[in-house]
């Protein structure tokens, strides 16, 4: 890794460990840095995911006053998020590198749609009906941990937008219940891949203590800071690099 490289990942941690906890999709900015750097798909995607994973913890740290009567509900995510993020992380590991190769083009679209139209997700969720705290929340909760699990990028927009459908809770509060969500998914992650996965253990060095800060300022700013234009740069750098991916 040379000094450039260093200073780009540094960057792109901060940024990337800012936005995941203001509104998701961080990973669209550090998965396609370290597939930049020349890391094949697989790699960059596991070393991507220990790399974020401190930072979902600083994002759920920051978060804790809109957690306050959540602890139940919490406990009751659990399950359905490790059960969903070990079948994703499976998935990862055991099927051909070339069926991921394939994959993350339409994965990254798939992050740059649900990026573009998150207004219009949270708009569908306006006015949740009470009694589906239960078994809808359940697989809102193992389908977005199965997508975290083997792809990272764009979870916490898709959770948001699930778990908003879902629960009659103000966004403020379901945002907290996404920061300690990834914190699990990344939790779960980091002790798989760290035994299985090709990790490249120097990009996680300097990737990880940036998203820690950046995960933890974003918290505290989500309900301040303006995220339209860094919305819609994401989405652009994410329909830029899906298409270069297409073409290689």
């Amino acid at each position: 890794m040379t000094p450039t490289e260093a200073v780009l990942l540094l960057g792109g941690g901060l940024i990337a460990g800012t936005v995941n906890s203001i509104a998701g999709g961080g990973s669209l900015i550090t998965f396609p840095l370290l597939v930049g750097i020349g890391l094949p798909g697989v790699a960059a995607n596991v070393s991507n995911a220990l790399s974020v994973a401190p930072g979902y913890a600083a994002g759920a740290l920051g978060s804790r006053p809109d957690l306050v009567g959540q602890g139940k509900r919490l406990i009751r995510m659990i399950p359905a998020a490790v059960a969903g993020t070990l079948c994703g992380s499976s998935l990862l590991l055991l099927l051909p590198k070339s069926v991921f190769d394939l994959v993350v083009p339409f994965l990254l679209l798939l992050a740059a749609a649900m990026m573009a139209f998150q207004n219009k997700l949270k708009a569908l969720a306006g006015n949740p009906r009470p009694g589906k705290d239960g078994i809808l929340l359940q697989v809102a909760v193992f389908c977005c941990g199965l997508y975290g699990g083997y792809f990272n990028a764009a979870m916490g927009v898709l959770l948001m937008a699930a778990l908003a459908l879902v629960l009659d809770e103000p966004l403020r509060r379901i945002s907290a219940l996404k920061n300690v969500f990834s914190a699990l998914v990344g939790a779960t992650t980091v002790l798989l891949y760290s035994v299985f996965g090709p990790v490249n253990w120097a990009v996680v060095a300097v990737l990880a203590p940036a998203t820690i800060v950046g995960g933890y300022l974003g918290a505290r700013l989500a309900r301040r800071l303006p995220s339209e234009v860094l919305r819609w740069t994401i989405v652009a750098f994410a329909l830029v690099v899906a298409v270069v991916l297409f073409l290689t």
